[in-house]
């Protein structure tokens, strides 16, 4: 059977995926095998999202009515009903939904009463509280195919720990960063010297190492230094993977969906207030803004040397009618130029202007001349994929140390 939990969490406290690690202690207690568990990431655009936007889902062998029983008593035990934007849903199912419903979910926005309705053509037992919102996230969950999947450890705190600092030294996570990269990634952003697996936030979660492979995530983990932890579960995602992207048309963007869009950069990009760059793409006669924002750092230095004319593939979300850059290709570079009055051969002066479409005049000897001195301004931009540092990175983004987009 497949159980999928959804929107137990808050901005204040609480974790969906420590809920369903603790769940999964106790089905296996209770004498059931839990042969999967699940991380799915939805749509990040989801405004009433608590915080990730992520469903988990477990494949197991067992007693479907005591497994049902064992997932809602543990609802209400740990879900943050006190949060307005928790609205939990938990789903338990012989049938796995069809799993255009999943694709859905990740590239766009999905109802309650679409869930249902799945729910009930499967025959699945499901149960939602207040607005039960999280019947979507828990029906995605087990209705999700990965054809591309990673893995995630996820190591989490004794309770009496949580929201208070959190202790796992620095120095272990670089060494580990540096000796399990790329197949790992985002534990550490070396560039920035910033810490990017440890949360903020008044969690369960200690700590997380993403990476290619159960085996690779736990190389990584053996060699953080930390407090004390209470559990760690080492779960399949779709995280790193792209599969919030979809082919998009400048011009035909909807809000909050994710695209890769191709275009022509239409204006030399602008800085604006507080750091963040922009610049138009078009095609044909359709444009759209692109956004690189202060938290993508260095990233915002390449968009910056972009020119009118150079060819691009942008991938990112579309939010405000801009797509926020996750990513970038760099097609095609325009050939730079800069025109400067030219030289009379005779004086070796250069010219003036002799007015408007009339050409160039030498002061000194009266040399004319129809046209200007062009040379090419030398550019190191180069063609190719660049991506945003690793602190300003979306769950989904899948990095450029997995390989580089097919689109």
């Amino acid at each position: 059977m497949l159980i999928g939990i959804d929107d137990t969490d808050s901005p204040g406290g609480m974790c969906t995926t420590y809920l369903g690690a603790v769940l999964a202690r106790r089905l296996i207690c209770d004498h059931m095998r839990v042969r999967e568990a699940r991380l799915v990431r939805l749509n990040p655009n989801v405004t009433f999202k608590t915080r990730g936007n992520a469903a988990i889902a477990f494949n197991v062998v067992g007693d479907a009515d005591r497994a049902f029983d064992l997932a809602c008593g543990i609802v209400e035990e740990l879900a943050d009903f006190s949060c307005e934007n928790t609205n939990p849903g938990v789903v338990v199912t012989d049938r796995k939904p069809d799993a255009a419903f999943y694709r859905k979910a990740v590239t766009g926005f999905c109802t309650v009463d679409e869930a249902t309705g799945i729910l009930d053509a499967a025959g699945a037992r499901y149960r939602g509280w207040k607005n039960r919102r999280g019947l979507i996230g828990a029906t995605a969950a087990v209705a999700s195919e990965l054809a591309d999947r990673t893995s995630e450890i996820l190591v989490y705190r004794e309770p009496q720990r949580f929201g208070t600092p959190r202790n796992v030294d620095r120095a272990s996570l670089f060494a580990a960063e540096a000796a399990t990269f790329p197949h790992t990634w985002d534990t550490v952003d070396v560039a920035n010297d910033v810490v990017v697996c440890v949360p903020h936030t008044p969690d369960p979660v200690l700590f997380g190492i993403r990476g290619e492979s159960p085996q690779w995530v736990m190389a990584a983990r053996q060699m953080i230094i930390s407090e004390k932890p209470a559990l760690e579960q080492i779960w399949v995602t779709n995280q790193g993977t792209d599969a919030h992207l979809i082919a998009g048309t400048i011009g035909l963007l909807d809000e909050g969906i994710s695209y890769y869009v191709r275009g022509t950069v239409a204006e030399t990009p602008k800085t604006g207030t507080g750091g963040h760059v922009s610049f138009t793409l078009c095609e044909e006669e359709r444009i759209v803004r692109c956004m690189a924002y202060e938290p993508t750092k260095n990233f915002r230095q390449i968009i910056r040397q972009l020119v009118p004319g150079d060819t691009v593939i942008a991938c990112g979300s579309c939010k405000k009618e801009s797509i926020n850059l996750e990513k970038i290709k760099i097609v095609s570079l325009k050939k730079a130029e800069t025109t400067r009055p030219p030289i009379c051969e005779a004086c070796n002066k250069r010219m003036t202007s002799d007015g408007k479409g009339k050409g160039w005049k030498c002061k000194k000897c009266g040399a004319r001349a129809d046209a200007p001195d062009v040379q090419e301004i030398s550019r190191t931009l180069e063609t190719g994929w660049y991506e945003v540092p690793p602190t300003a990175r979306r769950h989904l983004a899948k990095p450029l140390c997995r390989g580089l987009p097919e689109f």
